[in-house]
């Protein structure tokens, strides 16, 4: 089969514009594509979806155990031709300096798929193969199968970008032209929402074009074979539904991992989708509600507004009910949030909280938790942190926490995971592949 990770120099030189545009155009070809996001991200997935139709998976070098990253990635690329892996940051970032761990090379080397290089070819030319040649070499075990320049000028651009990068013996597969239609817009997390994007088939024919007019894609295919492993064991069987658990899903609340809700359902969830925007009381049944991050900030009006969606959920919690929270979900289940210019919306009032968003990043980065959920067991997951609110106030000494988080250096650590009664609510979005045994502790703490 087909399989690589786009790469490139850093954040901001056109990879996600790139993967866009190339799971077009495989797709126009009638191949079979299947997408994945490399690091912590719930947006990227979700333009993946929209362009090719099929749904991204994230892999994390860090966050993912090794042996995860290899299950996630063969088993989706079943039946497929071509598997596209959006990379992270720049190729060789990841924890620290020092090290290649969660970065997007040691990924590569970790599934054993070559790497398509990016370069920002706007305002340069033959520098381009000096950056190119330091990525090359620095590290012999990163197969470097093809280059492409984004933000390239015009024809005579891309010929003299090919110039330069001839010596270096790595094929050029083309240069992409700067369109404003083939970029998506950003907010303070990241790109819009794919929903918010609302990508058309118009849309999708034009980065489809964009790939086909200007890249090589016969080349790329030619370039980037890759052998499959022997077949994997069989798949768990997964236990038969006993757990309704709505899941706020939303403008509000879209940040999930499309693997942790796969793994609740294998644990014995029935997932029903529910809205903190429009709908108003849970689904019937519910003994677990689930409330991802997203951008509870952007919607305050529309959720302080919905005030039976909030008793609910208020009343739900006080009367037993189990709940868990991400971020946004936290921040829904405080006393109220305050927006960067001072209004104030109440929420559930479930934690006694109060958050207050910051016209700057309040924290980024991979975590890991020692989480204690009842009847004596401590599990150790990972996860992470990327948020622009605080909590207001501190926080009462009698609110109890069930998580020890230490950042991915090991340079800090603190108490977190807040509890009242059922309910716990965290800053960290947890990735369950790091620990199996979360989805199932939740839904025993829920059906119990």
């Amino acid at each position: 089969m087909k399989a690589f990770l786009v790469a490139g120099s850093a954040s901001g030189v056109g990879k996600t514009t790139v993967t866009l545009a190339l799971l077009a155009a495989l797709r126009e070809r009638g191949l079979r594509v299947q997408p994945f996001k490399a690091g912590p991200d719930f947006l990227d997935p979700g333009h993946h979806q929209a362009v090719s139709g099929v749904a991204s998976r994230t892999l994390d070098g860090w966050m993912i155990p090794a042996d995860e990253n290899r299950r996630i990635f063969w088993r989706a690329v079943r039946g497929r031709d071509v598997a596209v892996v959006e990379g992270m940051m720049g190729l060789f970032d990841g924890v620290a300096g020092d090290t290649e761990e969660g970065s997007s090379a040691a990924l590569a080397k970790l599934l054993g798929i070559p790497v398509i290089f990016v370069l920002d070819a706007g305002g340069s030319v033959r520098s381009l193969g000096a950056v190119l040649r330091g990525f090359r070499d620095f590290d012999a075990d990163v197969r470097i199968a093809g280059v492409i320049a984004n933000r390239v000028g015009g024809a005579r651009h891309v010929a003299d970008v090919a110039a330069a990068l001839a010596p270096l013996g790595i094929p050029f597969l083309g240069g992409l032209p700067w369109q404003p239609a083939a970029t998506v817009p950003e907010r303070h997390l990241g790109l819009v929402t794919a929903d918010e994007t609302a990508w058309s088939r118009d849309d999708v024919r034009r980065l489809a074009a964009l790939a086909r007019d200007h890249l090589d894609l016969g080349r790329l295919l030619d370039v980037t074979e890759v052998r499959e492993p022997p077949p994997s064991p069989a798949e768990p069987t997964a236990t038969a539904p006993s757990v309704r658990v709505a899941v706020a899903r939303d403008a509000a609340f879209c940040f999930y991992y499309r693997d942790n809700l796969e793994r609740l359902v294998g644990a014995g969830a029935e997932l029903v989708e529910w809205s903190p925007l429009a709908d108003e009381p849970l689904p019937a049944g519910t003994r677990l509600v689930y409330l991802g991050g997203g951008y509870p900030e952007v919607h305050t009006e529309r959720l302080a507004a919905n005030g039976v969606a909030r008793r609910a959920v208020a009343e739900f919690a006080r009367g037993g009910g189990s709940i868990y929270a991400e971020c946004g979900g936290l921040m829904y289940l405080g006393e109220h949030l305050r927006t960067v210019d001072g209004r104030t919306f109440p929420m559930c009032g479930v934690l006694p909280l109060a958050v207050r968003m910051e016209p700057r990043l309040a924290a980024l980065g991979w975590v890991e938790v020692r989480a204690d959920l009842g009847e004596g067991r401590t599990l150790v997951a990972r996860g992470h942190e990327f948020r622009h609110s605080t909590l207001e106030t501190p926080v009462p000494s009698t609110l109890a926490t069930a998580y020890e988080v230490r950042d991915a250096r090991g340079d800090r650590s603190w108490r977190e995971g807040y509890r009242v009664g059922r309910t716990l609510a965290s800053y960290v979005h947890v990735h369950f592949a790091s620990c199996p045994d979360f989805p199932a502790r939740l839904l025993a703490g829920a059906a119990s």
